[in-house]
């Protein structure tokens, strides 16, 4: 499937990059029992890791990379620290006061991987260098584990520890991706976590066993409350809160996918790292578009809002993955009118229908994408999320091919490979079967007993 969609491709000089978001440090507290004191953000300094100058756009962009640079170096991951948005960010309300340190930062760029060229002779090749034709893909990513929620939580936790907050509540899908990051990140501060995840009626009164994201969320000692997709959409919004309010504790609510104005100020954030590394890179390029999968909203709202105001001014191109096109622009409007942003969804984003079949339901057609892109490439794309937002970019460039002639493409990779597992049995059909080493020959007798060490 993926040459058959390569042979039809564009065979223009358009260019697609894959950029894969950040990994969660792995680290703890050596004092399980430390907290954090918040002070209102001080003016722009070495304390804080995103800093902002008045100057003119050239020159700023140049002294902030040059300052945030030098305090990358000094920034400790899990620490909580003031947050200084991009100058041309700044007239957006609300903006964080502190963000909590968990992303690997800065992200690197990997030039040496480039994959789905089409060439007019009805081959494809896997390059090393920039290729003169057809789409390639280059890889920006720290660990593909963690996924887009991490830079979405360092907003999102920090916020519940400025709020007193001892404990988290989310929602999401039984396989969530951002429940397991969630999870994770809040026990890095201490904070306990309440998970609920919604699963069909058959299953719901079942243990949900240790499959990908689950084995995770449990063996940080989340508390996982089942319900029913059924329940889950009639579930009153503070019905947890409530009842643990009531025990004396004191919860933080984080919306589905981390959804909410300062979810979106992650990728606020990831765009002026965006701008940043093109700005300060040997190789100069500039991205005419940005493509990423669509799936609860803040992650395009950031991507958008930040392309649209910085210096970027790439065209984001987002692939929903569970709803319509138009739920989608409806939830981002809400998102940007909740930063006061004034500006319309339909002119900042491109939102097309990549869901087929439905949210988290692959066709063989895609799973035998995901499955050949990385046998190709060594590039693993997740089934529910990338896989579906890079096959149907790659089905609308063999059917629009003058939409994406001559662009150059950044495509995020938005992680969430542990959503892999849950998929193991319909992929085993497709993958290479294992063989037994035939060692007779070669393993001596010791004793009349073959050792091979």
């Amino acid at each position: 499937m993926l040459q058959q969609l390569l042979l039809t491709a564009p065979s223009t000089n358009s260019a697609s990059f894959l950029l894969s978001t950040s990994t969660l440090f792995t680290g703890g507290f050596r004092n399980r029992n430390q907290r954090f004191s918040f002070s209102p953000p001080s003016s722009p300094s070495l304390d804080c890791i995103r800093c902002s100058i008045s100057q003119s756009p050239a020159m700023e962009m140049k002294a902030e990379s040059k300052k945030n640079d030098e305090v990358l170096s000094n920034c400790s991951l899990l620490s909580v620290r003031p947050y200084v948005a991009p100058s041309w960010a700044s007239h957006l309300n609300p903006i964080p006061t502190h963000f909590s340190s968990l992303a690997h930062l800065v992200t690197v760029y990997n030039f040496g991987i480039m994959f789905l060229l089409p060439f007019t002779s009805g081959t494809f090749l896997i390059c090393p260098t920039t290729p003169r034709s057809g789409s390639s893909v280059m890889i920006f990513q720290g660990m593909q584990m963690s996924g887009n929620k991490v830079r979405k939580l360092e907003f999102l936790i920090a916020d519940a520890l400025q709020q007193g907050a001892d404990c988290i509540i989310t929602i999401g899908a039984i396989q969530s991706n951002h429940c397991r990051a969630t999870a994770v990140a809040a026990k890095y501060f201490n904070l306990d976590t309440y998970l609920i995840l919604s699963t069909s009626k058959a299953l719901v009164n079942q243990d949900p066993g240790l499959t990908g994201n689950l084995l995770f969320e449990r063996l940080v000692g989340a508390n996982v409350e089942l319900v029913s997709e059924e329940e889950c959409k009639n579930l009153k919004r503070d019905y947890l809160k409530s009842k643990l309010v009531a025990e004396g504790r004191k919860p933080y609510v984080i919306p589905i996918g981390g959804s909410n104005s300062h979810g979106t100020w992650g990728y606020i954030e990831a765009i002026r790292e965006i701008e940043r590394q093109l700005d300060t890179g040997i190789d100069k390029i500039k991205f005419d578009d940005i493509v990423e999968a669509c799936g609860s909203g803040s992650t395009v709202a950031g991507l958008a809002l930040g392309s649209w105001l910085s210096t970027l001014k790439a065209k984001i191109r987002a692939f929903s993955v569970c709803y319509d096109p138009d739920y989608f622009h409806k939830l981002v409007q809400g998102l940007l009118d909740g930063l006061h942003a004034g500006v319309d969804s339909h002119d900042i984003v491109e939102i097309q229908d990549a869901k087929c079949l439905g949210y988290a339901i692959s066709t063989p057609d895609e799973l035998n994408f995901v499955k050949e892109v990385p046998e190709s490439t060594g590039v693993v794309l997740d089934p529910v999320y990338s896989g579906k937002a890079a096959y149907g970019m790659m089905i609308d460039m063999s059917e629009n091919p003058k939409k994406w002639e001559g662009r150059k493409i950044l495509f995020i990779h938005t992680g969430g490979l542990l959503g892999l597992y849950a998929k193991a049995d319909q992929l085993g059909s497709m993958l290479g079967k294992c063989s037994r080493l035939d060692v007779n020959e070669c393993v001596p007798r010791i004793n009349g007993v073959r050792k091979m060490f």
